[in-house]
């Protein structure tokens, strides 16, 4: 289908962004690499009288490491993440992720802002960036103010965002040197979203686990910080016990629904099974 008509807004600073968004009311609708709105727009799911694109912002584009954390500018793109080397280092788990997104056409366009501010359960980056505890810095008319990724998200498509906010950078605290990572997707074919997927960051110390974390993706109506199944293998030589004591926690946690991608029972299970090889992988790279 062809979507309704539009104005089109290209605004040249995000402080210009959050103004237009404040004076067009709820009317209108910010745009990053749109390949969530577009969509919905074209099926007349969504028909914003007004279009606010950020991509000619070039402030809301950058990867810099500051006070022990990596900050990423909102209109940084999927594919630029994957080419750092910077990010390669200190945040090995973002690369591997943002590898798993679509495809090479969509890591292109899709930006980190885009990925984790609509609240899509299905995006891959809002349980990763609960992973690494992120924080979202966020910009609206006359306030900024910083929320912690754990916190941003309520529910289907809905998030801490007030009328008018834009999410401006993502600032994520850089793991320690030896950290062990792995971000395990199941999907039916290359561009779709995750049957079920797990994103893990732990570290060892003596052959026991001192830290871990983990994020479930497309498992529930949001993104999950799911705490419990992490405090199962702090303390523990993430052997079979602590492993399924692990397994089982996620699998408490998840709701998932049931749709092309299998049954709940399937994806309940498969989120199980996500946690263990991600564990597992993660494990095999710390030091």
């Amino acid at each position: 289908m062809i979507p309704g008509s539009f104005a089109y807004h290209r605004p040249k600073s995000a402080q210009e962004a959050v103004n237009l968004l404040a004076q067009l009311g709820e009317d209108a609708r910010p745009i990053a690499g749109g390949h969530s709105l577009i969509p919905m727009m074209k099926l007349r799911l969504a028909k914003p009288a007004h279009l606010v694109d950020l991509g000619r912002i070039g402030d809301l584009k950058f990867i810099r490491e500051e006070g022990g954390a990596i900050l990423l500018g909102a209109m940084t793109t999927q594919h630029e993440l994957i080419a750092s080397d910077r990010l390669a280092k200190a945040l090995p788990i973002l690369r591997e992720a943002a590898l798993l997104i679509a495809d090479p056409q969509v890591r292109y366009q899709g930006t980190i802002g885009g990925n984790v501010a609509n609240g899509d359960p299905g995006n891959d980056m809002p349980a990763l960036m609960q992973c690494l505890d992120a924080s979202y810095q966020i910009l609206g008319k006359g306030r900024e103010r910083q929320v912690k990724a754990r916190d941003f998200y309520q529910g289907a498509y809905f998030t801490a965002l007030e009328p008018g906010e834009i999410v401006t950078s993502v600032r994520i605290p850089v793991p320690p040197a030896g950290h062990g990572y792995a971000y395990e997707k199941l999907k039916r074919k290359v561009g779709d979203y995750a049957t079920a997927a797990a994103a893990i960051v732990l570290t060892l110390q003596g052959g026991t686990c001192r830290s871990a974390s983990i994020g479930l993706t497309n498992l529930s109506e949001t993104p999950l910080y799911a705490d419990a199944a992490a405090v199962a293998l702090v303390g523990s030589d993430l052997g079979g016990a602590a492993l399924d004591k692990a397994v089982a926690a996620a699998e408490a946690q998840v709701s998932p629904v049931a749709d092309g991608r299998g049954s709940v029972e399937y994806r309940r299970r498969m989120a199980g099974v996500m946690v263990r090889r991600a564990v597992l992988r993660a494990k095999s790279r710390a030091s």
